[in-house]
């Protein structure tokens, strides 16, 4: 399946000929067997060749969406019961799951939402499971599907709505824990982006179905003003040492109208993402969680871009002095002939 490609095995004929067998609903078949079998006895492998047949054949979200979602049902809950009791059991089955959670959002994204909804809720908690995960790896695989999950979202209207009113709430508390756990410095670059888009689609209007329940709330509430109580109130209960104020500062910025000194906190659509970090770095180490660590993870991606800055000025100077560049570093003229 994974060497399959034009002229000599087209993905189509491929599938005719493949699928049948991959996806036969018998005992004996390859998913019958995997459901059946007792945890120990499940190999990783299977996980990770349903994965390259969703990424390689021609498995779309129309009629084909049926062989994805008959996929779903034989691996996927059966697989995560295996994994969600801690960290470290099943190394290898929890990598390829992930990977095959990947390659379904990538690939057949449609299929992730006409499912049930109780199998809906099983895939998102499945990617917040991901990106809880003290394996790095693991986690940044879960941040990159979380990311690549919004901005397809954003592309189907048609679920979007209905992805926001079930979801969007429980990600966005997702992503502010995982960013406030010191064990997951290293994702900060991908916590900072996710946590900017999701807030940034509602303050833009584009999330249209009510966030809250409106026969609770007050007359006049908008999604916008009920997410900034909501991360208030996430963060105030979270952090008890912060005052309110300093919460709020942080979520809701400042009333001044200077440019200079004034801004809208997070939900500022004006903010680039750099400025958007600086201003997520300072509440962590406002939040004392970070005070007294080592904090370079946090500015990783500044530091690799400061570090070639120097190597590239560095080369540049060199190339100027004749004879100093070993013969390996000199560039070939004739390269591009």
């Amino acid at each position: 399946v994974s060497r399959c490609a034009d002229p000599d095995a087209p993905p189509a004929d491929v599938a005719e000929n493949v699928l049948p067998i991959l996806l036969e609903a018998t005992p004996n078949g390859v998913l019958g067997d995997y459901f059946r079998s007792i945890p120990q006895a499940r190999d990783a492998d299977v996980l990770a060749l349903y994965s390259t047949v969703i990424a390689k054949l021609p498995l779309g979200d129309g009629g084909s969406g049926s062989a994805v979602q008959h996929i779903m049902e034989a691996l996927f809950q059966c697989t995560l019961e295996m994994i969600v009791g801690n960290f470290e059991d099943f190394p290898d089955i929890r990598l390829q799951f992930f990977q095959l959670l990947r390659s379904i959002n990538q690939h057949s994204f449609g299929s992730l939402f006409s499912v049930p909804p109780e199998q809906q809720k099983l895939v998102v908690d499945s990617v917040a499971w991901a990106i809880r995960h003290t394996e790095r790896n693991i986690a940044e695989t879960g941040l990159d599907i979380l990311y690549e999950l919004l901005q397809n979202v954003e592309r189907h209207p048609q679920m979007a709505q209905e992805f926001y009113r079930g979801f969007l709430l429980e990600l966005i508390k997702e992503v502010f824990h995982v960013m406030t756990d010191r064990l997951h410095k290293n994702g900060f670059k991908m916590h900072s982006t996710l946590l900017r888009h999701m807030i940034h689609v509602v303050e833009m209007g584009q999330v249209t179905t009510p966030l809250f329940d409106l026969s609770a709330a007050t007359p006049g509430m908008t999604n916008q003003a009920f997410l900034r109580e909501h991360i208030t109130g996430l963060l105030v209960s979270a952090f008890p040492h912060l005052t309110k104020a300093q919460v709020v500062l942080f979520v809701s910025g400042t009333k001044s109208q200077d440019p200079i000194h004034g801004h809208q906190g997070l939900f500022d659509v004006n903010m680039d993402l750099p400025t958007f970090k600086q201003l997520l770095r300072d509440f962590l180490v406002q939040i004392k969680e970070f005070a007294a660590e080592d904090n370079q993870d946090l500015y990783y991606e500044e530091t690799q871009q400061t570090r070639e800055q120097q190597l590239t000025s560095e080369h540049a100077r060199r190339q100027a002095v004749p004879g100093i560049l070993n013969p390996y570093e000199v560039p070939d003229d004739m390269a591009d002939l």
